[in-house]
């Protein structure tokens, strides 16, 4: 088909992050290091939850979802297509396969913002109504909030993606970028996109620097109140998961804001931010999880027991056995 003079366009052309040979291999080994990371880390979360009864509580449900989220973006965001295509001479990508990434991405992007709205929403009730907590954050209540998180997800990328559709692309067609975003695409097509960029800016960045903000207002008031009761062995444990979930936000939000808030051109630090908030983020997320939470660590420790994966409690049996023995086994 032609638009105007020229051509429509049917693929674009992923530049990527580097052109140089040695840095794409460098890159390589990085993002498949992080991709070894990713998958077993948080299908290893969510099997330790949903197999360990000690972990029924809400908190630990939502934890399981926001596992199950890292996990889709594997397949959706860069990993995968970055390692295909590193040593590729054929970086393009389709049209509908570009549509296809962009809607998935803003899908479970908008999931995970409104999840943890939902586990904002668990720790008030836990921390400022525990008598009502157990009634009122049923698990029919935890599901709903799930179900709410990924319908909000998918209205907010239908919304980004329908204007899209109506776009004239007619060249060029090159993506200074390893992946399909909005800020990226809709720079290429040829006509006036002056309104289209400020009604994205306000469904993506304005509305992700509202949540950010109440996120932080609503935990800062939940540790304020916290502070207030004392120290004591609960209160440390619920202001040890607050702090938690505020290191996720704001590792979540921040390159987040900065992608969408700015005006719609290439800046130095895009693509870094950019690798951050789709490679390095859903690595981070198990990690901090786990490493500031003893009882998610120690199912995972009884998971892997039960499978003869792990045998640090019988190393430490030995160990005591031969203490009592004097050294002698």
């Amino acid at each position: 088909m032609e638009c105007g003079n020229h051509t429509e366009v049917t693929e674009f052309l992923l530049l990527g992050l580097s052109q140089t040979q040695e840095v794409q291999l460098f890159l390589f080994v990085l993002f498949l290091l992080f991709y070894i990371v990713i998958l077993p880390a948080n299908i290893l979360i969510i099997l330790s939850i949903w197999g360990d009864p000690h972990l029924g509580s809400p908190m630990y449900f939502f934890l399981a979802n926001l596992a199950f989220l890292d996990i889709c973006y594997c397949f959706v965001t860069p990993p995968p297509k970055i390692l295909s295509r590193f040593f590729s001479h054929h970086k393009t990508i389709s049209y509908g396969g570009c549509l296809a990434q962009l809607f998935f991405l803003h899908l479970l992007g908008g999931a995970e913002i409104n999840l943890l709205m939902g586990m904002a929403f668990d720790r008030y009730m836990a921390i400022c109504q525990p008598l009502r907590y157990t009634t009122v954050v049923s698990r029919g209540v935890c599901w709903a909030l799930v179900g709410a998180a990924w319908a909000g997800g998918f209205i907010h990328s239908f919304i980004q993606v329908i204007p899209i559709i109506w776009l004239p692309f007619c060249g060029p067609n090159e993506l200074d970028s390893f992946f399909c975003d909005i800020t990226q695409v809709i720079k290429l097509a040829c006509t006036d996109v002056y309104v289209l960029e400020f009604f994205m800016f306000f469904n993506s960045g304005l509305v992700t620097v509202l949540c950010f903000i109440l996120l932080l207002i609503s935990y800062g008031a939940l540790l304020v109140r916290l502070w207030a009761r004392g120290t004591s062995k609960e209160t440390s444990k619920a202001a040890s998961t607050c702090v938690t979930h505020v290191i996720i936000i704001v590792i979540m939000f921040g390159p987040a804001i900065y992608i969408y808030c700015h005006p719609f051109h290439s800046f130095p630090l895009d693509k870094v931010v950019a690798v951050f908030h789709t490679v390095v983020f859903p690595v981070l997320n198990p990690i901090i999880y786990t490493l500031r939470n003893k009882e998610i660590i120690s199912a995972m420790t009884r998971l892997l027991s039960r499978h003869g994966l792990w045998r640090g409690k019988e190393r430490r049996r030995r160990r005591r056995r031969r203490r009592r023995n004097g050294g002698v086994w």
